[in-house]
């Protein structure tokens, strides 16, 4: 029994189709075939059953599976550890993070993290928090920096980049412009402009508004914080923003305060609790962590 045959076995299963597994393992389809076939004779069982439109594993097929799976998995962790014993750093990582990351974060860390190990491939994707969670948990993504709000989600570490608080924006003719900290509850019954449902600082905003007594009216979203402060500035709602953000453009914004501090959350630098699985991830990871 060889591991190409374990391969292209799991393959042939994972895309329900000899001429898809073939693609992806860019390989000859007749040579995937054969691979199988040989598999098959070795354990005089048929695993695929090939008579319907999509290839489907047999009753022996399912059994041998898990095991296929568990053997390619060994092989990977097995090169892995060799790879940290030479002290080499290869391979690839995968990153997600949030639209509202202040700029100069992560591109320093990455960069400083290219010049020493150029041979590893860095692959990045933004997106919301819910789908980047999702993403360290099935295992496309090795590292995240997320917004989380109280307790950390499970499945996941987490280190503490910074807290956040939002801050309300308003045109300056709006009357809360000139009301000071205001509580949470002025901003009931108005219309809101906020993240879209599934990043973390609108599950802030909801979680805290539902203590509060009231569901928020959340009528404009983007996934741009500052897109949601001009929008405000210029009289379209009011705008639930990153203090910080407010900060940096003080000067065309009006932001009021809301008082008891209970809209906030925490940037987070995220990964799968059982920790990176490859040299480069962790390395990465460790970067990171002190760069953080």
């Amino acid at each position: 029994m060889e591991l190409r045959q374990l391969r292209y076995f799991v393959a042939v299963v994972e895309e329900g189709s000899f001429t898809r597994a073939a693609e992806r393992l860019h390989v000859a389809q007749p040579g995937v075939s054969a691979q199988v076939r040989g598999l098959e004779r070795e354990f005089g069982e048929t695993l695929l059953d090939r008579s319907g439109r999509s290839v489907t594993p047999t009753a022996a097929g399912e059994a041998v599976l898990p095991y296929a799976r568990a053997a390619l998995a060994a092989v990977e962790d097995a090169r892995a550890a060799v790879d940290d014993l030479r002290g080499l750093v290869r391979g690839r990582v995968a990153v997600g993070v949030v639209t509202s990351v202040p700029s100069a974060l992560l591109p320093d860390i990455l960069a400083g993290f290219h010049r020493d190990h150029p041979d590893v491939e860095i692959t990045l994707s933004e997106g919301r928090t819910d789908r980047l969670l999702a993403g360290l948990r099935d295992g496309d993504l090795d590292l995240a920096v997320l917004g989380v709000w109280g307790t950390p989600p499970p499945g996941v570490a987490v280190h503490v980049i910074l807290e956040e608080r939002l801050v309300a924006v308003v045109a300056p003719d709006d009357p809360l412009a000139s009301a000071g900290d205001v509580p949470l509850t002025a901003l009931r019954g108005r219309k809101l402009a906020g993240l879209p449902a599934g990043t973390g600082l609108r599950a802030v905003v909801e979680d805290a508004c539902a203590r509060a007594g009231f569901t928020p009216d959340i009528t404009l979203e983007a996934a741009d914080p500052l897109v949601l402060a001009q929008l405000a500035a210029r009289g379209l709602g009011t705008a639930l923003v990153p203090a910080s953000l407010a900060a940096a453009h003080a000067d065309e914004l009006t932001t009021v305060e809301i008082a008891g501090g209970t809209l906030r959350g925490d940037l987070v630098l995220a990964w799968p609790a059982e920790g990176p699985r490859s040299p480069a991830a962790r390395t990465l990871l460790t970067r990171a962590r002190t760069a953080l």
